[in-house]
């Protein structure tokens, strides 16, 4: 399934190239013939088309569209707008000059427009080194410290198990119980982010879902697994179909259900509602608690916090990698995260997913 969606992705960006190049040499050779009405010069017409050369080599992929459009473009000047017209003429003062002329844009352009291509490259690459250097912080604190508490909370029952209560044992291995569900939550956060976001070859495969099955589904593991803080939900009466891997965006459903439930300081109402506004449904999960503090805000999507940021927070739930890997998924639908403060108190995390998209 993976190679025939790279196949069709490959085919498809083919077409785009191929319908770029036509749509530019073809408006060109509009233009020409429109202003032919107007003067029958022509002296404009190899200009125009070194234009549509220079268009055609900015706007599509490498240099063969480019020396393509060149070429085809000396042949259309050559058929249509010179002496006998409707006929090649090879014998032309100075034709080899404008096939070199055109040629030269059109090479250069590409090269140009490959530089920046690689230029944009060797950013995304520093970004994704950054995020990588902000898991490997985050994987430091957020793995040893439940790994240490499940480790202490096994010795003290197999070193005190003749002293300790049914009650104090069966304490301890729900602690530890807690603290391993978390860790193969926080495992599967990695796994995500990793594939979607430092994998090049990574692609988000999208079909049509419906909300109201995604939603229940995710409403549903929030309510087995916690009881509070309570959770309305609310939706479009209408059916809403999303395009969408629906795996992946109920585990940014729950993950900023569970985010809401650790560290929203105060909260007891949650709310889960989804809109559409215009060519978007937007996902929204907001709560009454304390609000999101001012320092933390331009952090929450850094996929990691320093410490300083969650005063009092709880030391081995950090939210930064479980809203990283959000905003991943999210962008990789082509979508948009946003987290801010209400007015009345809470804090809103939303995401918007682009619906009637190409499958």
């Amino acid at each position: 399934m993976r190679g025939s969606g790279r196949r069709e992705q490959s085919l498809r960006s083919i077409l785009i190239n191929i319908v770029c190049t036509l749509f530019f040499l073809t408006a060109a050779m509009g233009l020409c013939i429109f202003l032919r009405m107007i003067d029958q010069s022509g002296s404009y017409v190899s200009m125009i088309f070194i234009l549509s050369v220079f268009l055609v080599a900015r706007y599509t992929d490498g240099f063969i569209y480019g020396i393509l459009a060149s070429l085809a473009g000396v042949l259309l000047v050559n058929y249509m707008f010179t002496y006998p017209y409707l006929k090649f003429n090879f014998t032309l003062a100075g034709y080899p000059i404008t096939i070199l002329c055109m040629l030269a844009v059109s090479t250069a352009t590409s090269m140009l427009t490959t530089q920046n291509k690689n230029q944009e490259l060797i950013r995304i690459e520093a970004e994704k080194e950054k995020t990588r250097s902000n898991l490997l912080r985050a994987v430091s604190h957020d793995l040893r410290t439940p790994l240490t508490s499940i480790l202490g909370a096994i010795s003290t029952v197999m070193e005190n198990d003749a002293i300790l209560t049914r009650e104090e044992r069966l304490g301890l291995l729900h602690d530890a119980e807690e603290d391993a569900s978390w860790l193969i939550k926080m495992v599967e956060n990695l796994l995500t982010i990793t594939r979607i976001d430092t994998d090049e070859r990574a692609r988000i495969y999208k079909e049509p879902e419906a909300v109201e099955e995604l939603i229940a589904s995710a409403v549903s593991k929030y309510r087995k697994r916690y009881q509070t803080p309570k959770l309305s939900v609310r939706i479009p009466e209408d059916l809403l179909m999303v395009p969408m891997d629906a795996v992946l965006i109920e585990q940014v459903i729950s993950n900023l259900l569970e985010n809401a439930v650790l560290h929203a300081k105060g909260a007891d109402q949650i709310l889960l509602s989804v809109t559409r506004q215009g060519e978007y449904a937007v996902f929204s999960v907001e709560d009454n608690g304390e609000g999101i503090p001012e320092k933390v805000l331009p952090h929450v999507f850094d996929g990691y916090f320093k410490q300083e940021y969650e005063d009092n927070g709880d030391s081995k739930r950090n939210m930064g990698i479980g809203l990283s890997v959000c905003n991943t998924i999210v962008r990789a639908h082509n979508g948009t995260m946003s987290a801010y403060n209400k007015q009345e108190g809470g804090a809103v995390f939303s995401f918007a997913l682009p619906l009637g998209e190409e499958i």
